[in-house]
């Protein structure tokens, strides 16, 4: 893909995005995630009513008579986009991949932050860490984060979310809002996930397909494991075969949903086929 059609690209992905995050997602945004945080302001004299585990010993020592504590909620916030690159995030049989999905939702995110003046930040993944933006405010820096999305060529195919998350932890000190856009084709990342969630806000966003739910009875058929390259010859009009499918499918999703909500963390699951729009408000209505 050449300078200019990534330009054009990202541009078509700006006008969508930017006007959803404009006219929809900023306030919605803004409600689900401020108050995340308290920071110290000032002290004051202790007023009645006031609670006893805000005195503040040393000052009261000093004077002589009770002060307080006063804290006020963190403005600012710092948002995380945590992308799985990997191979299987280029399948798709409907309308695009679920790469692109996931590159409009993660746009949509960004410029939303960045109307609450936050700053974004960016980390792509496979089974390594492909690449690691800062978090930075502004338009360019997101256009930028935009513009890495659509033409990135990662170096491997496969899917390690333990190894980002760990990574996450080790560069990003202060809490920040995370979400992690993927379609969790894997396991054995629930450690990894619930120590981040201690220190961070995370939401895990499940991006899928619906031909990847069930194998059609379509007779001996060619498979491609996207993250392996390697391609099997799969009887698809066994129905043993096609329950064992669907089966193992199920048991990614429940595994994706328990660990996230044992974590503490939000779960959004939303089809390339399906309005993201509705699924991603839904969410900041039921937090806000």
């Amino acid at each position: 893909m050449d300078t200019k059609e990534i330009l054009k690209k990202v541009r078509k992905i700006e006008i969508k995005t930017r006007r959803l995050s404009d006219h929809i997602f900023s306030g919605e945004y803004h409600s689900s995630f401020k108050g995340r945080g308290m920071t110290f302001s000032e002290v004051r004299q202790y007023q009645f009513g006031d609670d006893i585990r805000a005195i503040d010993w040393n000052v009261t020592a000093r004077y002589h008579e009770p002060f307080v504590k006063v804290f006020e909620e963190e403005r600012e916030l710092t948002m995380l986009l945590m992308v799985d690159i990997s191979g299987s995030e280029s399948f798709g049989t409907d309308t695009q991949f679920k790469k692109e999905t996931i590159t409009e939702i993660s746009a949509t995110l960004a410029f939303s932050a960045i109307q609450n003046n936050d700053k974004v930040g960016l980390l792509l993944f496979s089974d390594e860490i492909e690449l690691f933006i800062p978090p930075k405010k502004g338009k360019k820096h997101v256009l930028r984060i935009i513009r890495e999305l659509i033409e990135f060529q990662p170096k491997s195919k496969k899917t390690d979310i333990t190894q980002a998350l760990r990574y996450l932890s080790n560069v990003m000190k202060k809490k920040a809002i995370v979400f992690i856009l993927s379609d969790f084709m894997d396991d054995a990342y629930e450690n990894a996930l619930r120590i981040v969630g201690r220190k961070h806000d995370v939401t895990g966003i499940r991006v899928y397909d619906r031909f990847e739910q069930e194998l059609p009875s379509l007779g001996m058929l060619p498979v491609l494991d996207a993250e392996t390259g390697k391609t099997m010859l799969v009887n698809t009009s066994s129905k043993k075969v096609r329950t064992n499918y669907a089966a193992q499918y199920l048991e990614t999703v429940a595994y994706f949903e328990n660990t996230f909500r044992k974590s503490g963390s939000g779960v959004i699951h939303t089809r390339i086929d399906e309005s993201y729009v509705k699924k991603l408000l839904g969410y900041f209505k039921q937090r806000g």
